[in-house]
């Protein structure tokens, strides 16, 4: 059996610490990890705030250390209580320093709060269900920096409403964050309906949190989700980084090779884990 190669590989959804809670990686760490298999790039999220500045010296680092290499870490926005909730003075600030990703609020969105049974939660949609005004001049800042939206833990119904106004708006690199998790909860119908109606990414992700540190495999299911939707419209990443998980590089050579195992080509592959990162990224894939 053939095995995948990681080379120029992106993941644009890996957690480190800093963090509040335990990390399997330093920052610095995983940029050793990205360098060990010749990775292209890894966007650094944090439930709590932001990652651009951590991505910059991150990058510095690795010049100073590594001299010159194809890697990068980059950095984003997630717009949860901690700077602000729905803050279009955050989003802007992170875009200026450099983030590539601005997500929608993630644990302290209403839905995930709902899940959990806790009260309260940052709302994308009015008592109309019609988009709130700070996330209308989010996207417009979204728009005008050319970066790309993640739509974070918010509901179906939310993802549905916020994707049109986005389109509507002019945005056109959205992808929608690991609908597979269960806080999420898109139908395999729902993620077929909203890539057919927007073109949008589906963000499909190694594995997900049951509670009381274990997590549950999405490999079977992501491949369904390939073979339903079409490779063009599915984004591998891994949302890695917990110590519950395997090493990073092990999750996603893990994934990978799942996919290509199950009869999903090294093209098909090749186009999720490089092309479509790319070009959220706006960066060339490396040689």
């Amino acid at each position: 059996m053939k095995k995948v190669d990681l080379t120029n590989v992106f993941d644009m959804h890996v957690h480190t610490s800093p963090d509040i809670r335990e990390r399997r990686y330093t920052d610095f760490d995983m940029l050793e990890a990205g360098l060990k298999i010749h990775a292209r790039g890894i966007v650094l999220k944090s439930h709590h705030g932001t990652t651009m500045n951590r991505a910059f010296l991150c990058n510095l680092y690795n010049k100073k250390v590594h001299g010159k290499n194809q890697f990068e870490m980059f950095g984003s926005v997630v717009l949860n209580n901690a700077i602000g909730g729905l803050n279009p003075v955050a989003v802007e600030t992170g875009l200026k320093m450099g983030a590539k990703v601005i997500w929608l609020p993630t644990m302290d969105a209403r839905n995930h709060r709902e899940k959990y049974g806790q009260l309260g939660g940052i709302e994308c949609l009015d008592e109309k269900g019609t988009i709130v005004e700070p996330l209308k001049k989010i996207f417009k800042l979204i728009k005008d920096y050319d970066v790309a939206l993640g739509t974070g833990h918010i509901s179906p119904k939310e993802i549905f409403e916020v994707v049109k106004q986005a389109k509507d708006m002019g945005l056109k690199k959205i992808v929608i964050t690991h609908p597979e998790f269960w806080v999420v909860g898109m139908t395999h119908e729902e993620q077929q309906q909203i890539v057919k109606d927007y073109d949008v990414i589906l963000e499909r992700c190694y594995a997900q949190p049951l509670g009381g540190g274990k997590y549950k495999s999405n490999l079977k299911d992501n491949l369904e989700i390939v073979n339903l939707v079409g490779y063009e419209n599915v984004m591998v990443d891994t949302d890695g980084g917990q110590v519950e998980n395997p090493p990073w590089e092990d999750a996603l050579g893990e994934y990978m090779q799942y996919l290509l195992d199950n009869g999903i080509s090294e093209e098909k592959i090749y186009h999720m884990t490089r092309t479509i990162p790319s070009k959220l990224l706006d960066v060339d894939i490396g040689g």
